[in-house]
C-alpha cells in the first residue's frame, strides 16, 4: 500500500510534469492528493498530473519515487490503469503536442479548446474524435504535412457542440476566426478557417477546393471503420443524443446516413477513395439494412 510518483519528464505549459498513482486504490491516492493540495483538475482518471515544482514537497509527504516504467508497471499491476483511448484527459499530451506543431505559444487558446472537446455531454464529438480527425489528415497527406489552415479548421470543426445541425458548424466557424486574429493569424488565414469547419456542415466542397476535401475526408474517417469498431462509433452517437426517444433518433439518423450515402463523391480525395469508400458503403447501407451486415 503505497502511493508512487514518476520523474518530472512529461514537458507541458512550459514546465515538467510527474505522474502520481496508487497501488492500491484511487480513494488512498485522493486522500493523499487532498492532503498534499493537489487541486481535483489535476486527476486524470488513474493519475494525477503534478508539476516538477512539487517533486520534492510530495516525495518528503511519503509517495516514493520510482522510473517512469516502474509507475506504469505497478498500476497495470494493480488493476487500475485506464487505457489511453477510453478517456479524453488522457490524450491531452498527445493533443498538446500536435497544437504546438501547428500554433505554439497560444497555450490559452489550447487549453479553453481542450475543455471545449471534454465536454460531459460528448460521447462520440470529443477528444477522441479531434485526434481521430488529426490523424486521418496525416494519413491524407503523408509524407507531407497538412495545411496548416487545415489542421486548425480540425480543432474547431466541433468547438461549439450542441447537436444542432448547421447551427453547430456555424458557431464553431466564428468562434475559430475570433481567436485565431485574437491569436495575430491574419485575416485571411483566420476566416479561411472559418469557412473550412462551415464545409463540415453538409461535406459537400467545390470541386477544386482541395483543402476542403481534406478537412471533410478526415471528417469522415470513421465511417470506414471495421465493423467493430463502426458498432462503437454508433453507440457513442446514440449517446450524444440520448435526450431524443428511439424512434426519433432512428428517423434522424436513418436521414443522415441517406444523406451520406447520396454524397458523390463521399471521399473527395483519391486518398480517402483508397482508406475508407469500400468500407464505409458497406457499414452505412448496413446501418439502413441491418440484415445484411457483417456478424
Amino acid at each position: 500500500m503505497a502511493v508512487y510518483l514518476d520523474p518530472p519528464l512529461w514537458p507541458a505549459h512550459g514546465t515538467h510534469f510527474s505522474h502520481l498513482i496508487s497501488d492500491t486504490s484511487l480513494d488512498e491516492l485522493h486522500r493523499f492528493a487532498e492532503a498534499a493540495g493537489i487541486p481535483e483538475r489535476a486527476f486524470d482518471g488513474d493519475h494525477y498530473d503534478v508539476s516538477e515544482a512539487r517533486y520534492g514537497a510530495l516525495v518528503e509527504a511519503g509517495a516514493v519515487p520510482v522510473e517512469a516504467r516502474v509507475l506504469v508497471r505497478k498500476l497495470i499491476a494493480c488493476g487500475l490503469r485506464i487505457p489511453a483511448r477510453e478517456r479524453g484527459k488522457a490524450l491531452k499530451l498527445p493533443l498538446l503536442n500536435r497544437w504546438n506543431a501547428v500554433l505554439p505559444g497560444h497555450d490559452a487558446l489550447f487549453l479553453d479548446l481542450l475543455d471545449r472537446w471534454g465536454e460531459e455531454h460528448r460521447k462520440y464529438h470529443g477528444r477522441t474524435h479531434l485526434l481521430s480527425v488529426l490523424e486521418a489528415l496525416d494519413l491524407l497527406t503523408e509524407p507531407a504535412d497538412p495545411p496548416r489552415t487545415v489542421v486548425l479548421a480540425a480543432w474547431f470543426h466541433d468547438a461549439v457542440y450542441r447537436g444542432i445541425a448547421g447551427q453547430d458548424e456555424e458557431e464553431s466557424a466564428r468562434l475559430a476566426e475570433d481567436r485565431l486574429l485574437h491569436a495575430g493569424l491574419s485575416e485571411d488565414e483566420a476566416y479561411e478557417v472559418g469557412r473550412l469547419v462551415r464545409l463540415t456542415a453538409d461535406h459537400r466542397p467545390e470541386a477544386g477546393d482541395d483543402d476542403g476535401a481534406l478537412l471533410c475526408d478526415a471528417d469522415l474517417s470513421v465511417l470506414g471503420g471495421e465493423p467493430k469498431a463502426y458498432g462503437r462509433y454508433l453507440s457513442a452517437v446514440r449517446e450524444d443524443f440520448a435526450h431524443i426517444g428511439d424512434a426519433d433518433f432512428a428517423a434522424g439518423r436513418a436521414a443522415v446516413v441517406r444523406h451520406l450515402l447520396e454524397l458523390d463523391p463521399l471521399f473527395n480525395t483519391a486518398r480517402g477513395r483508397e482508406l475508407w469508400l469500400d468500407s464505409a458503403r458497406r457499414n452505412l447501407n448496413g446501418e439502413l439494412n441491418p440484415a445484411a451486415w457483417p456478424a
